[in-house]
């Protein structure tokens, strides 16, 4: 039997995938390249874009076609609205939460699908919701989350062990949920409230990963940096949590760098920054979303701060960690937004000169608040505005990575590049380098690289043997 799960969205639904796979396979199938080789099919949802949810009723749309010719079960979770939700459970034959990943067995087997684990006797695990089973669906009984706080069957979900994708790059999640409600926003109705994970958890499973010799560790959450905040977990601070990953990584002896995504400038302060400064294991690359820079659009997105509030911020990140590369988001044609207040969004990328952003066109999302707004910027103008925002980040990046030019920088392999006989990697700050590829030049492995060249979103290099004394970008 063979499974194959589409993912779709963030690093944290890449995250979940790796645990949906831990799962599926324990119960005796095996990864299948293609999906018309599968028996069993999924999709990790994100209902935080239109975009994605159209991509999974192309997916399952084609899928239902193909069981007038083979056995097929298909099943999605993830991010999943209630206005989805409810959709979907006339097209997949099994829905769930992702937090209820661990009953997925325990759903294929009142399915009638037959696998090594159905043929146990396995109880449902304790304080789960019942099964429901009619019109050949299965789904749990209970209402969706909505605004509620988190379930503590999150716990068991972060016990499933990953089938972890890369033999070098992990991401570890700290915390499920958000507290924030940002109007466009629809994670606060997909995943439910905050809720930390334990530290002790969390620093179990990293230093089992740098033992293994992974070298790219990503902590994972919707707001990092209010870690430990939620009254359920009375865990220690976001701050205190990168103190103990630091200590760890100067008495390992190991090299590995550690990321974390995503913070809101609500609750960035100064103590992470100068721990993040401490630490050489700590990566000198902070994603920052903006999302406008504009006060009253700011406060129309129920972001609870303004642009001097991130200034002061930006300010912190340069005066702590000069070296660190600043990535960030930011949403074109939100509802209402003027030329004056698009034009004072341009204002801010000049000022701040961002390496990265991810900027998108505004959709309105079913349950988020400004979804009871109109849409009333025309696709024609949000298109022309991200545009000339992509062409400024180009310009920016293009003039940072020249600045590159002629230094040594400590590079993490990923793989071979679309030229050949060349290979691709990372600097700490997540900038892609291109270079001939040398000997033990594998992925995951560190080399030196001197910057030979820079293109808008990439440079280009070679390797070194270097010395203390040569480190200059390193």
């Amino acid at each position: 039997m063979k499974y194959h799960v589409i993912t779709l969205g963030c690093q944290m639904n890449k995250s979940d995938s790796e645990r949906i796979s831990s799962v599926i396979e324990k119960m005796g199938y095996e990864w299948a390249d293609m999906e018309q080789h599968a028996d069993l099919l999924g999709v990790v949802a994100c209902s935080v874009r239109q975009k994605a949810i159209d991509k999974v009723y192309t997916k399952i749309h084609k899928w239902n076609t193909w069981k007038n010719k083979k056995s097929l079960v298909t099943f999605i979770t993830g991010c999943i609205l209630p206005f989805d939700r409810e959709r979907f459970l006339k097209l997949f034959d099994i829905i769930f939460q992702i937090s209820e990943l661990p009953q997925f067995p325990e759903m294929l087997r009142t399915y009638g699908v037959v696998t090594p684990f159905s043929l146990t006797s396995t109880p449902m695990p304790e304080g789960f919701n019942t099964l429901h089973f009619e019109n050949n669906k299965i789904t749990i009984v209970g209402s969706p989350v909505i605004m509620k706080k988190p379930e503590t069957r999150i716990s068991e979900f972060w016990h499933v062990k990953p089938v972890y994708q890369s033999s070098f790059e992990a991401f570890i999640p700290i915390q499920n949920g958000c507290d924030k409600f940002c109007t466009f926003c629809a994670v606060p109705y997909t995943r439910g409230r905050e809720i930390s994970r334990p530290s002790g958890e969390i620093l179990e499973e990293l230093k089992t990963l740098v033992e293994k010799g992974y070298k790219s560790i990503t902590l994972l959450g919707q707001n990092v940096n209010s870690y430990g905040k939620d009254h359920i977990s009375g865990e220690i601070s976001f701050s205190a949590l990168l103190e103990n990953i630091g200590r760890y990584g100067d008495s390992s002896g190991k090299e590995f760098w550690v990321y974390f995504t995503s913070p809101h400038p609500r609750d960035m302060d100064d103590e992470v920054l100068e721990v993040i400064s401490r630490y050489r294991c700590l990566a000198k690359q902070i994603h920052l979303p903006l999302q406008s820079g504009d006060d009253k659009v700011l406060i129309k997105m129920n972001r609870n701060h303004n642009l001097n509030d991130y200034r002061r911020i930006i300010t912190s990140i340069k005066k702590y960690l000069p070296s660190a590369t600043i990535f960030t988001d930011i949403i074109v044609g939100f509802t209402g937004e003027t030329d004056e207040q698009f034009l004072n969004t341009h204002k801010a990328m000049e000022e701040f000169r961002f390496n990265m952003a991810y900027i998108a066109r505004y959709s309105p999302r079913p349950g988020a608040a400004s979804s009871r707004w109109e849409d009333d910027i025309p696709h024609a103008v949000k298109k022309e505005r991200l545009h000339n925002l992509s062409n400024l980040l180009q310009e920016h990046s293009w003039q940072h990575n020249k600045n590159m030019v002629g230094k040594v920088f400590k590079v993490i392999v990923t793989g071979s590049d679309r030229r050949s006989g060349y290979s691709s990697g990372l600097t700490e700050g997540k900038i892609i380098v291109r270079f001939l590829t040398g000997e033990n030049c594998r992925p995951g492995d560190f080399v030196y690289v001197r910057i030979t060249s820079a293109a808008e979103f990439s440079t280009e290099g070679e390797i070194v043997n270097v010395y203390a004394e040569e480190l200059k970008g390193v």
